[in-house]
């Protein structure tokens, strides 16, 4: 004879107050919760790649001066130029390169930033400039 023989046979209890559960209601009890919230943000965000800055070499720096230079002859033309520059990341070490496609409105020479129509660029981030000639009216 068994312990639950008495029992084994008895019919299900059903509520008269409640409705019954669905089976995934029932599931849901069971589901895991997020102990830690959060957690997968701060993991995704440790696995992003970011570049570290590049350090003009001499050469380098010198040719960047060069086209500044002729930018800033040309400045009332609003010359059309194509910039990469490093931007810092905000949430952690290092940044990255953009490119942006723009006229260059004024070099400021006290800030050293090149101000273009949608973008104020710290010359130091710089790491090239091409000026496209163009007939201007």
């Amino acid at each position: 004879m068994d312990i639950y023989d008495d029992i084994i046979n008895l019919p299900r209890h059903e509520s008269k107050t409640r409705r019954k559960m669905t089976n995934a209601e029932r599931a849901a009890q069971f589901a895991p919760f997020a102990a830690l919230t959060g957690y997968d943000g701060v993991v995704a965000e440790a696995y992003r790649i970011t570049d570290g800055s590049i350090e003009l070499s001499e050469d380098a720096a010198y040719e960047l001066n060069i086209k500044l230079d002729k930018i800033s002859k040309r400045i009332d033309e609003a010359p059309r130029v194509v910039i990469t520059y490093f931007i810092k990341d905000l949430k952690k070490e290092g940044g990255a390169y953009v490119t942006v496609e723009d006229r260059a409105e004024k070099i400021d020479e006290y800030e050293r930033i090149l101000i273009t129509q949608s973008a104020q660029i710290p010359i130091k981030d710089i790491i090239s400039i091409d000026i496209y000639n163009e007939d201007y009216k």
